[in-house]
């Protein structure tokens, strides 16, 4: 799938419902031409990507701080939805080393996982397989509640530019049964 984003955001989002104890690992592909200039997904008026592969969870929403709580609020209001109790993306960055966990600069209940770094691996297919619990855990500090969306996003609003990516398949490969 070809996705595009011209000073805005192009998003694909697909409601699922994995219970925790069925988390296993995700599988997903994509393609990047080229990487966004003055991109920083560490700072707010920067914080955009060509590829993210996004995935949101439930929890306890009782936790929330009172600035998660307030953003909760305004979310509802402007989609009549609950914000996720977490958002996990795996994410191309510009500069931070792959593996690092970038917090997002609006709220701590995103976190980012860098999968890919700096342009050296642009223009061709490259396939992840990721585990999801053990993502969650080192990005959260706590164990995952049930996955309840997965999507894929194109960001280029902050930056202002124009931005390509392609997207292969994304597979969700449950955790194996425990004798």
């Amino acid at each position: 799938m070809q996705a595009d984003a011209h000073s805005a955001l192009s998003m694909l989002r697909q409601s699922v419902h994995v219970p925790p104890a069925q988390l296993g690992k995700l599988k997903f592909s994509w393609l990047v031409p080229e990487l966004i200039a003055g991109a920083d997904m560490g700072v707010r008026e920067s914080d955009d990507s060509p590829v993210r592969l996004v995935l949101a969870f439930e929890g306890d929403r009782s936790k929330f701080s009172a600035r998660n709580a307030m953003l909760n609020e305004l979310v509802r209001a402007v989609t009549q939805e609950e914000m996720p109790y977490a958002t996990l993306m795996y994410v191309w960055c510009n500069q931070r080393p792959v593996e690092s966990v970038i917090v997002n600069p609006r709220t701590d209940r995103i976190q980012k996982v860098v999968v890919e770094t700096g342009p050296h691996r642009i223009n061709r297919w490259l396939d992840y397989e990721r585990d999801i619990r053990a993502d969650f855990e080192k990005a959260f500090g706590e164990a995952p509640g049930a996955l309840v969306a997965i999507g894929l996003m194109t960001d280029s609003d902050n930056t202002r530019t124009h931005t390509r990516a392609w997207y292969g398949n994304v597979q969700l490969v449950q955790a194996s049964a425990q004798p």
